[in-house]
């Protein structure tokens, strides 16, 4: 949202807008001139605007309601504007963010300046979106309210389908249906990670990537890619594998292979995903978004090429749909850390009471079973958090923090 506000700025609107709570975005859009209100009030809307609102608004919300049906969903507003340029979209469950990050910065290094809305910064420009002097536009498309199919784009790239969005899809069938509609809209060239089922889920001449050797190292990895030895500082295999598939697109846009290649090696990653925020105490504090299994392990596997003595995790929840249908994947994938703490559910839109019985003590006690003896410790809030780690964290420890909600200010508040 705060990207598209940004774009649409510079495109001529004017923009004001409304959060429920203060964040690094809201200050950055008040820095380019954009009004940011706290809290959501009929009065933030002015006289005859149009109100552009995310999924995660209900109809009740007071300033819908003030809209008076002027109103666009986030993804009619996105459509509109990458309709503007060529589209160049990163779908998938996992590895959005990072990969269309990854394009952006290739296509820059080669000189092909595109415009772009992403969900996360990216930490060479410090925004999350712009508008480019170049043909091309690099965008997010969103399978989670299946607000993907309102876009149309000319190169589209999938990297992995797996059942994240329970409130949305009822199987996994129905989640790779979407894909294979959204994937079969590209004009240009569909883009897929080279996997059996992904690969059933695109038109038969979609472009294949993948790094099946990746070395590894705490400064990051490195790989070939059509012959052309990649280095990246972002640690991860499954940041490899990104830059395979960011890179495969960016040479379909049109850029120079061996460039693009090159300029992948000063790529410093995007806000939230694996980023190091600070020490505390002289431990390293690192927050990442990862909110379903499959990333709680890429994150922690990706921590572990950094050599810790000791990796302590702590994770936040995020929806209780998500966390009643995967708790026990959750306590899988956390049991790869020394020690692990677990907070409670983020909730987002959704409501506790609609869950009953469903908190992050579910997640927690699958940790415990899955753990083998190694230390795990139920939160009930950030203050308790603050103290066990002050109590647990020891010289040559990585701290890793991950979640998709608020987990980052706990974070953050570590290392000031």
């Amino acid at each position: 949202m705060s990207g598209l506000a940004l774009v649409a700025r510079t495109l001529g609107a004017e923009v004001t807008g409304s959060d429920r709570a203060e964040s690094a975005y809201t200050e950055r859009l008040r820095s380019h001139g954009i009004e940011a209100e706290i809290g959501h009030a009929a009065i933030n809307v002015p006289t005859g605007a149009e109100v552009v609102y995310s999924t995660a608004i209900p109809p009740s919300n007071p300033e819908r309601q003030a809209a008076g049906g002027r109103e666009l969903h986030r993804a009619d507003l996105l459509a509109q504007i990458s309709g503007l340029r060529r589209l160049l979209a990163v779908t998938g469950t996992h590895g959005k963010t990072t990969t269309a990050a990854m394009v952006v910065h290739a296509l820059r290094g080669c000189g092909l300046d595109p415009s772009y809305v992403i969900g996360g910064e990216l930490r060479s420009t410090c925004s999350n979106a712009a508008w480019g002097a170049g043909q091309w536009i690099v965008v997010e498309a969103d399978e989670s309210d299946r607000s993907l199919l309102k876009l149309r784009p000319e190169v589209a790239i999938l990297t992995n389908a797996e059942l994240d969005h329970h409130a949305t899809y009822s199987s996994r069938l129905e989640l790779e249906q979407t894909f294979r509609e959204f994937m079969a809209s590209a004009t240009g060239k569909a883009v897929v990670w080279n996997r059996p089922r992904l690969r059933e889920l695109c038109p038969e001449d979609a472009l294949t990537y993948d790094v099946p050797d990746p070395i590894l190292s705490p400064g990051g990895s490195r790989f070939l890619w059509r012959g052309i030895e990649i280095s990246l500082a972002v640690p991860g295999a499954h940041n490899a594998i990104n830059a395979a598939g960011a890179l495969t697109a960016a040479a379909r846009a049109g850029a120079d292979p061996a460039r693009a290649g090159a300029a992948l090696a000063d790529f410093q990653g995007a806000r939230r995903r694996l980023e190091r925020l600070g020490e505390h105490d002289g431990v390293p504090v690192y927050d990442d978004y990862a909110h379903h299994p499959t990333e709680v392990s890429a994150a922690i596997a990706a921590a572990r090429t950094l050599a810790p003595r000791r990796l302590v995790a702590v994770f936040q929840p995020h929806l209780y749909s998500r966390t009643r249908a995967l708790a026990r994947e959750f306590g899988g994938a956390l049991a790869g850390a020394d020690v692990t703490g677990v907070l409670p559910v983020y909730a987002a839109r959704e409501q506790a009471a609609d869950f009953p019985h469903v908190d992050g003590r579910l997640v927690a006690a699958a940790v415990a079973d899955a753990a083998g003896g190694r230390q795990v410790a139920w939160l009930p809030d950030f203050d308790v958090a603050r103290q066990y780690l002050a109590r647990t964290l020891r010289s040559g420890d990585l701290c890793l923090m991950m979640g998709a909600g608020d987990i980052d200010s706990l974070a953050r508040s570590l290392v000031r």
